[in-house]
């Protein structure tokens, strides 16, 4: 989740440095086709032939994007290894590979890309979000440049409560009963997202799911999510970064 892993390390290798610069691109023509081909043969109403071309064809788009956005990652090398000393992430758990998203911020165009993706997805598919909420502090950029994009108000949630001032947890103009998508920008395990959903539904609000930009695609995140009843939607995956470095 946000918690970064050990800064420490140096001169981790980037999987850029094992990407050919001059890999063709995958034929994004001839797979829909195919498919389309297929369902136009299938026996029944033609109601339902739309309805699975329409599944088909998001799917393969969510696919797509997943690639792009997994060659944005290892374009600006935000992804590291370090076999020997593997890195710590926020759930404890030790990595050779670490995807470091905030390095993306750093690079306005690969920036400019992750933005308009989080909002298309946000506006597709939680059409009634009332609020943006960022995971503090990784969450915090995305969420906020999303809610820009999409003109809705955001706000962001702590780990803990500050020890000062007003004592908040949750900073920004919330009110119960509003609906709240959370923008987080990785998920490992999911175990810090969903203290953020727990905060949040503590304040009255309502979860309408949660984006974020990556997933290390962790049996045991997609099991926390499903048991919390809380719709994750991921930019891009471990897999697609992994057959876009090779």
């Amino acid at each position: 989740s946000s918690g970064v892993g050990d800064s420490t390390q140096a001169k981790s290798p980037d999987l850029a440095d094992f990407s050919s610069s001059n890999k063709a691109e995958r034929s994004w023509v001839v797979i829909p086709s195919v498919m389309l081909d297929w369902i136009s043969k299938l026996n029944g109403p033609w109601w339902i032939k739309i309805d699975i071309g329409v599944l088909v064809l998001r799917y393969i788009w969510f696919m797509k994007n997943a690639s792009i956005v997994a060659d944005k990652l290892l374009q600006v090398r935000a992804v590291k290894l370090s076999p020997d000393h593997p890195f710590t992430w926020a759930s404890g758990w030790k990595s050779p590979i670490y995807c470091d998203n905030r390095k993306v911020l750093a690079h306005p165009y690969e920036r400019d890309y992750l933005k308009s993706e989080l909002a298309n997805v946000i506006f597709e598919e939680f059409p009634d979000a009332d609020v943006l909420a960022g995971v503090a502090t990784a969450g915090i950029a995305w969420g906020a440049m999303a809610a820009d994009q999409l003109k809705l108000p955001f706000c962001y949630v702590r780990p803990k409560p500050k020890d000062h001032g007003l004592g908040n947890q949750i900073e920004g103009d919330l009110q119960p009963g509003q609906s709240v998508v959370v923008v987080e920008d990785l998920i490992s395990t999911g175990k810090s997202s969903l203290q953020v959903v727990e905060v949040l539904r503590s304040a009255g609000v309502q979860v309408a799911g949660m984006v974020a930009l990556f997933s290390y695609g962790f049996p045991e995140a997609d099991r926390a999510f499903e048991e919390a009843n809380v719709k994750l939607l991921t930019l891009s995956q471990y897999p697609a970064l992994i057959e876009r470095a090779l």
